[in-house]
């Protein structure tokens, strides 16, 4: 089955998953998009307001911020595969739920392994947590050797992390280079 066709078929599951709370209250689940043969997988924590009005990854005031990265670091888009580790907007943006975290980790592991990407991007701590389970400062992980299941991670501030600190910026920019050297080799 091509690539396409089975994210397709994660982002129904996704859609119509009930597997926690968070299914109550959501306007749209937000399987992620992107590149079916994305090299690079970017992985926020979860869904804000604007993303649950639209059923879209990344697409507020963060996703802006992740856009302008991206392009600073020579990437697009459209070239990368972007989701979260939940798929579903916590209430009032609180931060991800151990529980809210398993219940969504079979559709993230699904897209990661339909897609095979050469590199993983964590973006922010739950970013991390879903990918390595444990939940550490990003200014702890970033730089550090990680992979899951084989594949590197490049940990990064979350976008959002930007509308605090705008120094951050660059070195959001730095580490999306550094995935895009490592996803080339």
């Amino acid at each position: 089955m091509a690539k396409k066709d089975e994210l397709r078929k994660i982002a129904t599951r996704v859609r119509r998953c009930r597997r926690c709370h968070l299914a109550k209250s959501r306007t749209h689940a937000v399987p992620g998009e992107g590149a079916s043969n994305a090299k690079i997988i970017l992985i926020g924590e979860a869904p804000g307001k604007s993303e649950d009005e639209l059923g879209r990854p990344f697409v507020g005031y963060a996703g802006r911020i992740l856009d302008e990265a991206l392009e600073a670091a020579g990437l697009n888009r459209e070239q990368v595969f972007i989701t979260s580790v939940l798929k579903c907007r916590p209430p009032k943006n609180r931060n991800p739920k151990t529980d809210e975290i398993e219940a969504c980790t079979p559709h993230l592991e699904s897209q990661i392994s339909t897609i095979s990407p050469k590199v993983l991007v964590a973006l922010g701590r739950f970013g991390a947590k879903g990918l390595i389970g444990a939940m550490q400062k990003i200014a702890e992980l970033r730089g550090k050797k990680l992979d899951h299941n084989g594949v590197p991670i490049v940990v990064t501030y979350h976008p959002a992390a930007i509308i605090y600190n705008r120094g951050l910026q660059k070195e959001i920019v730095t580490d999306l280079k550094r995935a895009e050297r490592l996803a080339s080799k």
